[in-house]
């Protein structure tokens, strides 16, 4: 299927050679190229599968949460904590702050999620293909032990008929005027893979291409949004990475939020996806558009190799927490390398033991450290991978706040949290942002969005 000038103009630039010229008609074959179902596949955080506790009833937890990585800096909004001061999180509960002795469980008002609630469920709902069709290798399963799952807000229909649905579509957009109330029942209700056939069966019954058919009946966030919805998982977070590091500028932050928070089998589709589909390399782009220890950590997790072992050791905790003590508070100066190898190697729930041994022999949080031995991007890219580890939902519960919070809306990031989560914990998002922020997700977005883009992002996110 053609994507020419896709997405629209205003919004992402198109990317030459997508897809190959002469394969249009075969985007993706119904049936041919089939994802293999995948647990959710992160792994538990709060607790999950961790061997018994440490001796003397366990690691104290941190005090005092950081201003939120990747958002303003402490003191450049209202309400930032400062040294000792309370924590960012609206509604959080009352902590010492930074550098103050931990005095009981938690990371200083950090939102923490239950026990196990990292693990993949049920399988996910995984794209048909990419747009070049190609397969990838199955990812293995989650012991079953590790398996309480996250949950998306979009569940694959039943009773589901590719050809029904793309008649509606069609009836939807044909003669004067569309009726874009049948069109947001169909998307916001069918699995990624489901889209997929839809758009195999559009093609088939009509000869039309369905994504030229919106484009030429939507504009603005609603189109760039529906778009999003219908491209294959993988093939979305590969574009979002080649748009973020193509022309002038870099968004950094696209970055960070996909590099550092994607499993090790999404890493290597992705990966993959962009070599066979931009022609490109994306390690190579990386160090064109990076420089520096920013550049080394993003090239690191482009690697795809952190160990997802779910058994803590804690004597390596203590270990490694001993180390980047000794690379950054212990010492003048830091030495960035440690804390590249252990943030960019080591398990979620390692580095979350990590963060408890650090707090008993800093006596200070291990992300209010970063804050002090590092700036700008590392440092947003270091502290987001802790906050994956503490809580992965509340990560994107604190982006998703930030692309709304204050004058305009990010309505890129808004768009891309929301479709790429929409199958995966957007569930666990919602609840993680109600937590945080004393509002539901639903009504943030409600009062900064409008029109048929509100009303598709609210059926996504649900009530």
């Amino acid at each position: 299927m053609s994507y020419p000038g896709y997405p629209p103009s205003g919004g992402y630039p198109a990317f030459p050679g997508y897809p190959p010229t002469g394969q249009e008609s075969v985007y993706p074959p119904a049936g041919q190229y089939s994802y293999p179902a995948v647990p959710g596949g992160y792994p538990p955080a709060g607790g999950g599968t961790y061997s018994a506790a440490p001796p003397s009833a366990g690691y104290p937890g941190a005090a005092g949460y950081p201003a939120p990585g990747g958002y303003p800096a402490p003191g450049s909004y209202p309400g930032a904590p400062q040294a000792g001061g309370m924590p960012p999180y609206p509604g959080a509960p009352a902590g010492p702050g930074f550098g103050v002795p931990p005095t009981g469980p938690g990371f200083g008002g950090y939102p923490q999620p239950p026990a196990q609630s990292y693990a993949g469920g049920g399988p996910a709902q995984i794209p048909v293909g990419y747009p070049s069709g190609q397969a990838v290798s199955p990812m293995p399963g989650l012991p079953a032990a590790m398996a309480q799952c996250t949950q998306g807000t979009i569940q694959a229909a039943p009773n589901f008929d590719a050809g029904r649905d793309a008649e509606i579509l069609r009836k939807a957009m044909k003669g004067f005027g569309t009726d874009e109330q049948a069109i947001i029942n169909v998307v916001a209700n069918r699995s990624n893979d489901q889209r997929q056939k839809i758009k195999a069966a559009f093609k088939t019954m009509y000869g039309k291409d369905l994504i030229k058919d919106l484009k030429s009946e939507l504009s603005g966030n609603v189109e760039e949004l529906i778009l999003a919805l219908f491209m294959p998982r993988t093939y979305y977070d590969a574009w979002s990475l080649r748009h973020a590091m193509k022309g002038a500028g870099t968004q950094e932050r696209v970055l960070i939020e996909i590099l550092c928070t994607r499993t090790n089998q999404e890493i290597r589709e992705i990966v993959n996806c962009y070599k066979s589909e931009f022609g490109r390399d994306i390690e190579q782009d990386i160090r064109a558009d990076t420089s520096g220890h920013f550049e080394r950590l993003l090239v690191s997790m482009c690697q795809g190799n952190r160990d997802e072992n779910q058994t803590v050791d804690y004597q390596k905790a203590q270990e490694d927490a001993q180390r980047l003590y000794q690379a950054g508070e212990g010492r003048l100066g830091t030495d960035e390398s440690c804390f590249n190898m252990v943030l960019a190697s080591r398990s979620f729930p390692q580095l979350k033991a990590t963060v408890e041994a650090y707090s008993r022999i800093a006596n200070r949080d291990l992300l209010s450290s970063i804050d002090r031995e590092f700036s700008g991007n590392v440092e947003r890219g270091l502290k987001t991978i802790l906050q994956c580890a503490l809580n992965r939902p509340a990560f994107f519960a604190e982006r998703l706040y930030y692309s709304m919070k204050g004058a305009g809306t990010d309505d890129s990031t808004l768009i891309r949290i929301i479709v790429t989560r929409s199958e995966i914990d957007l569930v666990q998002i919602k609840q993680m942002f109600t937590q945080m922020y004393q509002k539901t997700l639903a009504t943030m977005i409600a009062s900064d969005t409008s029109g048929d883009y509100r009303s598709l992002l609210l059926a996504i996110v649900g009530q």
